[in-house]
């Protein structure tokens, strides 16, 4: 099983200080988003990080956790899609593929989802505990903006990305899946035929999964999970990580 960990983004909703690295560079109180999730990385014995900008920073971590390293040169026009598929040369067994971003802290027990039994399954977590989570990072009118809605029905993603109407959904996609490795060839065969190189990832899941040509499985979680796109997401993790 590979590992894609998506690194190229800047973090452009950071303060203009911590832009000086890769966003997954970001501390946490004594560690950055990387080093917070080393224990997962371990799991993985054929890594993959794609890496853009600042990309200089990550040098050391690289080798160091034996990474190969696939470079998104086009990183300020592109989106994490083009990030992911940058890899189809490079992963040369036929096997499952678990994409990270890099901007996510999460409990290692994730790892469950992705072992032998799923063998095979496009399989996407689901936090359940969302909502609660949100509450603390954006005032209550501005969380619609900033989450996106997700259907799923008995256990099969049906539809996300879009706009959350009247109601919450009940999850909310964590940043991290598992695709089989025919499914990743569809999906590159899917995005040459699309024009818009900046689709966003759950766009372009919802896409392959409207057009019928790829099926994700769901499985709800509930420990800990952040996602660091602002200052108040830093100090709210700071403060709350400690009892993880």
């Amino acid at each position: 099983m590979y590992l894609v960990y998506l690194a190229a983004g800047r973090g452009s909703r950071l303060p203009k200080n911590y832009r000086k690295k890769p966003k997954c560079m970001t501390k946490i109180k004594n560690k950055t988003i990387f080093e917070r999730n080393i224990n997962f990385f371990k799991f993985f014995k054929k890594k993959i990080i794609v890496t853009g900008y600042k990309k200089q920073v990550l040098k050391k971590y690289i080798k160091e956790f034996n990474f190969k390293e696939i470079v998104n040169k086009d990183y300020k026009k592109t989106n994490m899609v083009h990030s992911l598929l940058l890899a189809k040369n490079h992963i040369k067994d036929k096997t499952d593929i678990v994409v990270c971003y890099g901007d996510i802290i999460f409990d290692i027990n994730i790892l469950k989802f992705f072992q032998n039994k799923n063998k095979n399954k496009n399989l996407m977590p689901v936090n359940k505990n969302w909502l609660k989570y949100w509450k603390k990072r954006f005032r209550s009118n501005m969380i619609k903006n900033d989450a996106e809605d997700i259907t799923i029905k008995k256990g099969e993603l049906i539809s996300i990305g879009a706009r959350i109407g009247k109601n919450f959904p009940s999850q909310q996609f964590m940043g991290i899946f598992k695709i089989s490795y025919k499914t990743f060839k569809k999906m590159g065969s899917i995005y040459l035929k699309n024009s818009n190189k900046k689709i966003d990832m759950t766009s372009f899941i919802n896409l392959c999964i409207k057009n019928k040509e790829i099926k994700f499985k769901t499985k709800t979680y509930s420990k800990m999970w952040y996602e660091i796109d602002n200052l108040k997401d830093i100090k709210i993790a700071e403060k709350e990580i400690s009892r993880w």
